[in-house]
């Protein structure tokens, strides 16, 4: 599973990141929009990374305009937009394609590691979020409706298995 450590990355503001650099890190990837019903997930996705980023997670956030155009501006403004309207401190990246021929390589992966209902390997919506444990052994998905707050039990093991690595 390590082949999601050998992707790159661009963050929002164009530089190059590998994932490698989160090898040892709880990953929380999600595609996000700034004009979605979900936007305010914004707000708990901010929470959860200022409560456990000391123990080992990372919220990766992967802007996307592919659903009904909810992401339509630059990424200076929407780096401007997240910071302003939610505080979001965790890493942003630049806008990227989830679904169909130009998916991200990083979405292509969790996709077929952690289908959706019914397997389908489509990402239906923004907000989408996948939980992926430390050295990527085991990778979670959670539809947009849910909260992120309803996947903080699933943190916390993810970290109990970090940190059980690390010993």
């Amino acid at each position: 599973m390590d082949g999601i450590y050998q992707i790159a990355c661009q963050t929002i503001d164009g530089k190059s990141v590998m994932l490698a650099d989160y090898a040892n890190k709880v990953m929380l990837v999600v595609n996000t929009a700034s004009q979605c019903m979900f936007t305010p997930q914004y707000q708990q996705l901010e929470q959860l990374f200022q409560q456990y980023q000391h123990q080992g997670l990372v919220v990766l956030g992967f802007p996307c305009n592919q659903f009904r155009q909810q992401e339509p501006d630059n990424e200076s403004d929407i780096q401007q937009f997240c910071t302003t309207r939610y505080g979001v401190s965790f890493p942003l990246f630049a806008k990227i394609n989830v679904n169909g021929d130009e998916a991200h390589p990083l979405f292509q992966l969790l996709k077929q590691k952690a289908p959706g209902l019914l397997g389908s390997r489509a990402i239906k919506w923004n907000f989408t979020k996948f939980l992926v444990s430390p050295q990527a052994k085991h990778i979670k998905r959670y539809s947009p409706q849910t909260l992120p707050e309803a996947i903080e039990s699933d943190i916390k093991k993810y970290l109990a298995m970090q940190n059980s690595q690390a010993a």
